[in-house]
This record gives structure tokens, sequence and C-alpha cells, in this order.
């Protein structure tokens, strides 16, 4: 092996190593996301106030996390030759962090209408209905992190579909509200907080479709959105 070749071969290790550490940290990244969901949920069902500073708190840590793996990506970009399939698995990771980001100050949101409900009762459907929309919220980032580790299409495939069960359930949960919540004062405020909870579970399902989208075109190169263009253009 001559000295090009072997220079060329550290480059490309070293490469490698980054390429693998990038991928791993937005793995954990997602871990934590995961978590915040979790936690959000729990601390609005079960009037958990301390878990919103907790979650707060992992959202803070979280940014800072996220732009140290987003530097460190453009310094790939910067002093590398990404083509290929090293190309889209950096853009991915790009667009995966930034998913993960509004994930989790979705989490911040729904914490903090904890506090706004407390100290008022969730009626038993409507908790329920958001248990449900906590645990597919989170299902639908866990499956969405697992397509991207592996680089697994027919997983990022299925989130679309899985979505349409999050949309049943904000459609539920807002008949639920117009049937269980008062019409006092306090019972609109109840059924506003309650509607917005729903919206950011919807979204956080939305985040997970998106990194799935995103995954597709890691691996196949086809770019999010650019199906329907095409069958726009063929269709006339």
């Amino acid at each position: 092996m001559t000295t090009s070749q072997e220079h060329e071969h550290e480059v490309r290790k070293s490469f490698d190593e980054h390429m693998t550490d990038i991928k791993s940290d937005v793995i954990r990244l997602a871990a934590m996301v995961g978590e915040m969901v979790s936690m959000a949920t729990e601390a609005l069902l079960d009037k958990e106030l301390p878990l919103v500073e907790q979650v707060i708190e992992n959202n803070r840590r979280l940014e800072g996390l996220h732009h140290d793996v987003e530097l460190r990506t453009y310094e790939l970009f910067a002093t590398q030759q990404p083509m290929a399939i090293d190309l889209r698995t950096l853009l991915t990771v790009l667009r995966t962090l930034h998913e993960l980001e509004l994930t989790g100050d979705l989490t911040v949101s729904v914490s903090k209408a904890a506090r706004r409900i407390y100290p008022g009762d969730l009626p038993p459907k409507i908790r329920g209905l958001l248990e449900r929309m906590g645990a597919q919220g989170g299902v639908q980032l866990r499956i969405a992190v697992d397509a991207f580790a592996d680089g697994d299409q027919a997983r990022a495939a299925a989130l679309p579909d899985m979505d349409d069960v999050m949309d049943d359930l904000q459609k539920e949960l807002f008949r639920a509200i117009f049937s269980s919540c008062t019409s006092d004062e306090a019972g609109v405020q109840q059924a506003v907080q309650i509607a917005l909870v729903g919206r950011f579970y919807e979204r956080i399902a939305d985040h997970a479709v998106q990194i799935g989208r995103w995954v597709n075109f890691m691996v196949t190169g086809e770019l999010p959105g650019y199906e329907a263009l095409k069958s726009v253009d063929e269709t006339g």
C-alpha cells in the first residue's frame, strides 16, 4: 500500500468512526426525548408537578447536546468529502436532530399544561385518551429512531399508517371534550388546555413520521415530498 493509499485509508477510517459516533449520539438523544414524552404524560395525568421542572431541565440538556452533534456533523461536511449514502446519512442526521428538537419542545408544552390544569381532575375518558396518545407518540418515535439506526425502510414506511391511529385518537379526544367538560369558566379553560395537549401529541407523532421520511431518503435518495411533486407533474 502506497503512502497516498495509506493516508486515504486513514481518512476513511476516521470518517467512518466519526459517522458511527454521530449516529450513536442521535439515537441517544432520541432516547432522551422518548423519556421526556413519558415524563410529560405522567406529569399531566398524575399531577406530578416536580416532573415538569425535570422535563424543562432535560430539554435544556437536549438543546446543548443537539448543538454539539450538529456542529460535529457540519465539521464532517467541511473536512471530508461525503458522497452518496454518506452524504444522505449526514443530511438525515441534521433533519432528525431538528425533528427531535421540536419534539423536545412539545414535551415541555405538554408538561406545562399540567400546571395550568392543576389541581383539576381530568374526566376518566379524557384521561384514558391522553394516556393512549402519549403512548402512541412514544411508540412512533421509537420506531422512527429504530428505522434510522438500522436504515430500515420498511419500518419507516409504516409510520404514516401508524399516524392514522393518533389522528383518530385526537378526533375522539375532541368529542370527549365536548361531552365531558362543563360550560363554566373553569370548564372552558380546562377544555382549551386539553385540546392543546391533544394537538401537542399529534405533532409529536408527525415529527416521528417526518424522521421516517428522511430515513427513506437516506436509504433510497428519494427526497421527502418529491413523490407528490412528481405525481403532479405526471398528471399534468
